[in-house]
């Protein structure tokens, strides 16, 4: 884990304590849960707070938290594989679009009404000014906008496209979003989504982990090094 000097978050001015505000943003980004699941779940521990308070703590702290998260991580692995998933939102179609990189961690994600080249280019320029290293290979699906884009970033040395096999990675990808939407009933506007899914894309590569794949012990050293993470962000 890097070091860095992270400025402390303030909690002036909130009724609550910030163990308390800390622990139901957690909540809501760590798991499936609604608003209204994480007030009952804090209703269980004696604390009356409304879903709505949270609803304004998770918009609050929940992108500053996400950034923190982000400064914490190591650097992800150069072969990344992007794709595009299509939501719903207020009648309109949105596609989304992902990048993870070769061990699954969400690297960038966009929110965009278009499917095209200069779409494709935003995401691309967006993902390439954030990420502090260089892509060895970039896989896509067969989708033509990606070929384009890369022509014009004079990148597309890199690009794998087509392999739907090679791919499977950003597809599995796309299943905790869908989870999320399902629970949230759908999200109700771009932007709206676009801030949660940023902060839920932090949360979930600290706390994220193949158990099948890893021994108990290490497992245990994981979730430490996670918590130890999460704390370190929220302080």
């Amino acid at each position: 884990m890097r070091r860095l000097n992270l400025t402390p978050l303030s909690f002036k001015r909130h009724r609550f304590p910030p163990d308390v505000i800390r622990h139901a943003v957690w909540l809501y980004f760590r798991f499936s849960l609604s608003l209204r699941d994480v007030e009952c779940l804090l209703a269980e521990r004696c604390i009356e707070v409304s879903y709505e308070t949270i609803r304004c703590w998770a918009k609050k702290f929940g992108p500053a938290i996400a950034r923190r998260l982000k400064k914490l991580r190591p650097s992800p692995s150069p072969r990344w594989h992007l794709d595009e998933v299509v939501c719903r939102i207020g009648g309109w179609r949105i596609d989304l679009w992902r990048a993870v990189d070769g061990e699954g961690e969400v690297l960038e994600l966009l929110m965009e009404r278009r499917r095209d080249t200069r779409a494709a280019r935003k995401f691309l320029e967006r993902l390439l000014r954030r990420q502090p290293v260089e892509p060895e290979t970039i896989t896509t699906d067969g989708l033509s906008s990606y070929a384009a884009a890369l022509r014009t970033l004079e990148l597309e040395h890199l690009h794998r496209p087509g392999r739907l096999r090679e791919n499977n990675r950003a597809e599995n990808a796309h299943l905790p979003i869908r989870q999320r939407e399902r629970r949230m009933q759908g999200f109700k506007s771009q932007s709206t989504a676009q801030r949660f899914l940023s902060t839920h894309a932090a949360v979930y590569n600290t706390f994220s982990v193949q158990r099948h794949m890893i021994s108990r012990s290490n497992l245990r050293r994981f979730r430490a090094e996670a918590h130890a993470a999460w704390a370190k962000a929220t302080a």
